[in-house]
């Protein structure tokens, strides 16, 4: 037997039975590191990009052995943008607003150290809320690119059994993970819209395992919400004002 064909018998073995249906080691374990990457970012913890890298090389398999062309699709594009996060918030990118001025690329973090440069030494990045232009943005980019993947799916109905849930849950995903790598609040909301469907459509099918992690997700993600958004508020009243700002 082949390594290759000893890590697909592996880990795409089952782990235990529940709810009358088979767990796939490479369901579980992918969908726990997925729940550790999301913890890491509620922590502003440059690990959670390595935690959701791993965790979609292992849903890869669980896709795959599934014949969800869709979904391996999906988890190829977040190894992606998990590399780009990585580089992000290595070089402390998102603690620079697009539209701030230069007053808001020295603020202090919530952490108590300089800009961008304290967020590279402890490895945490400095948040904010998305200014007005970079969320209409993200929100004309999210409908284009569900608009455009529920369509493929629509033509290739062998992609995905219910396509417009599919490809909103694929985008929105993707939506998610940029507005994190860009250290911006809204990133919690757009998940919170994600798990929205994504809960009853895992239930729905069927996936028990996969509709619980769904639920423990929105906890967190409620969690994670309040702990950025409290961090954004402290560390923008301590933001340096310009002078003659008042005047």
């Amino acid at each position: 037997m082949s390594v290759l064909g000893w890590l697909d018998g592996t880990l795409n073995g089952t782990a235990f039975e529940a709810f009358g249906q088979s767990v796939k080691w490479s369901d579980m374990v992918g969908n726990v590191m997925g729940l550790i990457a999301l913890a890491l970012g509620w922590r502003r913890s440059i690990w959670t990009w390595p935690a959701q890298f791993l965790a979609g090389l292992i849903l890869v398999a669980a896709y795959t052995s599934a014949q969800l062309t869709g979904g391996v699709g999906k988890q190829l594009l977040v190894i992606g943008v998990a590399v780009w996060g990585w580089r992000q918030w290595r070089r402390g990118a998102p603690a620079q607003g697009e539209d701030r001025g230069s007053a808001a690329a020295g603020r202090p973090s919530g952490d108590g150290t300089g800009g961008g440069a304290g967020d590279k030494a402890d490895g945490r990045i400095t948040v904010r809320f998305a200014t007005w232009r970079e969320r209409g943005r993200l929100l004309a980019g999210t409908a284009v690119g569900t608009l455009t993947v529920g369509g493929l799916f629509m033509l290739y109905p062998q992609l995905s059994w219910s396509p417009w849930a599919d490809a909103y849950i694929f985008v929105g995903t993707l939506a998610a993970m940029f507005a994190q790598a860009r250290g911006w609040v809204e990133f919690w909301f757009a998940w919170l819209l994600v798990d929205l469907v994504g809960v009853p459509l895992a239930f729905g099918s069927g996936l028990a395992f996969s509709g619980l992690v769904y639920v423990i997700y929105f906890v967190l993600v409620l969690w994670g919400l309040r702990d950025w958004w409290l961090r954004s508020r402290a560390e923008a009243a301590n933001a340096p004002t310009l002078e003659g700002a008042s005047a």
